[in-house]
């Protein structure tokens, strides 16, 4: 049974085990089924790389790839660039993202909706790595025009950066931060429960 078809005939919740097991060759065909038309298969060659960072330095080798994707044409991919890099910097002793936080960045202004949450979201990855960018990170958050995005999309997208902030909170924080959480709370784009969500992260996160 040829390893495509093995993607194929996974269920999602067999990838991280799966993920422990796989060798130098299976990441080489993973990082080449990152470009498959077919989303199952693409999808899952993502999980599995994705599952294995965790465990593993090896898909850390395919950095400069990641980075190439994110200013791919394709949305997709430049999401794929952008998770697959947050994910390998715990590997990053070499301190490449240096070099791709510029890029990875830029996708906070992306023209499409997802792949700015998902850039947003995979920040949180990132935060306990590179203390170093916390200020960076946050000053680029706070500068995304709100009411500029489609309508529908500003709460998930402020909840989004308000949780990257609470993130940054836990090391540091300044009143550029602070002023930009109690303003975000005190606006109407989040609702209550939300809101009250976000309030108990911050008394938690006050006691770290």
């Amino acid at each position: 049974m040829k390893k495509v078809d093995i993607l194929l005939s996974l269920e999602k919740d067999e990838l991280p085990e799966l993920a422990k097991t796989i060798d130098k060759n299976d990441i080489s065909l993973l990082i080449e089924l990152l470009n498959e038309k077919n989303d199952k298969i693409r999808y899952a060659a993502f999980l599995l790389l994705q599952n294995r960072s965790i465990y593993c330095n090896d898909v850390y080798l395919y950095w400069d790839t990641f980075n190439e994707k994110l200013k791919n044409e394709n949305s997709y991919q430049r999401s794929l660039g952008a998770m697959l890099l947050a994910e390998n910097v715990r590997w990053d002793s070499q301190n490449k993202i240096n070099n791709s936080i510029s890029s990875y960045l830029m996708l906070l202004n992306d023209e499409k909706p997802i792949t700015i949450r998902q850039c947003i979201q995979s920040l949180n990855k990132i935060i306990p790595f590179k203390k170093h960018l916390h200020i960076l990170i946050a000053a680029k958050l706070m500068s995304i025009e709100i009411l500029d995005i489609k309508e529908t999309m500003r709460k998930p997208i402020l909840t989004d950066i308000l949780g990257v902030l609470i993130e940054i909170r836990k090391y540091q924080t300044n009143n550029e931060i602070e002023n930009y959480i109690n303003k975000a709370l005190l606006g109407g784009i989040i609702d209550k429960k939300t809101k009250k969500q976000i309030e108990l992260l911050l008394q938690l996160t006050s006691n770290c």
